[in-house]
């Protein structure tokens, strides 16, 4: 991996994290159009990028980070609940591989074509009934759990966990600023859980350390550059998200991903293959 394709992977890495788009099928193009295999690519580097946006939503968000942890512990309790659908279908996507299958050269492009375009339909129709209706109802459990749910769904490459947990909270009834601020929220435990499994497991099969004796300084230099750039990305979609949620204004996302769904498609057929 060269320095240039560190920097643009970080601001994939950063952007896609928090816009509706998803992250990690975004990040996954990028690599088959760089020819980066999953297993050549350094595990240190992907750690990073996703410490990089852990930083970006933690400086955005402090203050509501900070009252969690006042009495009565109801956000943070309604933060735990919905973190465990995520927690329980991560561990086993995990453990069985699937990223790994379904990312794979020969299937990659098909798979981020059909998740992209679930990803753009679920967009469009949560723009058109949110127009329809006014959306009234504070954070609670029956907006919580819709939530949790669709950030479990958002495994899946091509899936936006941003996107799918905006939509379920707003399809759900509630009010768009306390969808937008908990949906941020949500995604601190699991990109904090994610980067600590990934470092542990790094570190328990020696793969971190290989990868920095064989990258040498290049890959110091692409994990100083990932970071820097995936948290400063990833302030910029966080600002950019807050207004895009204020007005639902989900359909150019929408038809994006259309766009990249065909492409995906497109070179599945002719260069991934």
């Amino acid at each position: 991996m060269q320095i240039w394709q560190a920097v643009i992977l970080g601001l994939v890495q950063g952007l896609t994290e928090f816009l509706p788009v998803s992250s990690s099928g975004h990040v996954a193009f990028f690599q088959g159009i760089f020819g980066i295999n999953e297993d050549s690519i350094a595990l240190f580097f992907t750690i990073i990028l996703h410490l990089g946006t852990l930083v970006a939503v933690c400086v955005v968000f402090w203050k509501d980070i900070l009252e969690l942890f006042k009495k009565p512990f109801k956000t943070l309790g309604y933060l735990v609940l919905a973190s465990i659908p995520a927690a329980v279908t991560g561990l086993i996507f995990e453990l069985c591989d699937l990223a790994g299958v379904l990312l794979s050269r020969q299937n990659m492009g098909l798979v981020l074509s059909v998740f992209f375009l679930v990803t753009a339909t679920v967009l469009f129709v949560t723009e058109m009934v949110v127009k329809r209706r006014q959306n009234e109802l504070p954070l609670c459990m029956k907006t919580v759990l819709p939530m949790g749910f669709a950030q479990a769904f958002a495994v899946l490459p091509g899936i936006s966990r941003s996107g799918s947990t905006i939509c379920a909270g707003t399809l759900a009834g509630c009010r768009s600023e306390e969808v937008a601020k908990f949906s941020f929220l949500m995604s601190i435990p699991v990109i904090l859980g994610s980067f600590l499994i990934e470092l542990a497991a790094g570190l328990y099969k020696g793969e971190i350390q290989q990868n920095f004796a064989d990258g040498g300084a290049t890959l110091g230099w692409s994990v100083a550059l990932g970071f820097l750039v995936s948290a400063i990305a990833g302030l910029f979609a966080i600002k950019v998200m807050l207004k895009v949620i204020k007005k639902a204004n989900y359909k150019w996302f929408s038809l994006y991903l259309v766009l990249m769904s065909i492409t995906c498609l497109v070179l599945h057929f002719t260069y991934f293959n």
